[in-house]
């Protein structure tokens, strides 16, 4: 399957450990929360500078911004950060996941799990720190 069936960068169509533990339905819930956490970002970044609060305040989209991140990896990656520390997975319908019993495959979704948290959270200080430095 080719990026253009809107599935991104990966072939993955199953669940693979550590690597893919969603399907196209629940990619595109994760990619329209990453659009939204986007738009909160901007709205809330706007309302800051219109109505002129101190710099330091901006500092709050480090909220939305880590949760737009969050969407957009997990959609990019193909993989569910909240469900690779549940173990479980889903290629079905949306509310649908099936239990992971290895061991090993476990860590490995809890590993990369840990991963996509971290670089939300890096993405979301980011673009914090970064708006809170603008001049205007």
């Amino acid at each position: 399957m080719s990026s253009a069936a809107g599935l991104g960068p990966l072939n993955v169509v199953s669940y693979s450990p550590g690597v893919c533990n969603i399907g196209p339905a629940e990619i595109a819930r994760r990619r329209m929360a990453g659009h939204m956490g986007l738009a909160v970002t901007m709205v809330v970044f706007a309302a800051l500078v219109v109505v002129g609060a101190p710099h330091w305040t901006r500092l709050v989209l480090v909220l939305p911004a880590g949760g737009a991140a969050s969407g957009y990896l997990q959609a990019w990656f193909h993989f569910c950060a909240g469900f690779g520390s549940r173990g479980v997975y889903n290629f079905g319908p949306l509310g649908t996941v099936e239990g992971v019993t290895d061991p090993g495959a476990r860590a490995r979704d809890r590993a990369q799990s840990m991963r996509i948290g971290l670089g939300s959270v890096a993405i979301g200080v980011v673009v914090a720190v970064v708006a809170a430095l603008l001049p205007f």
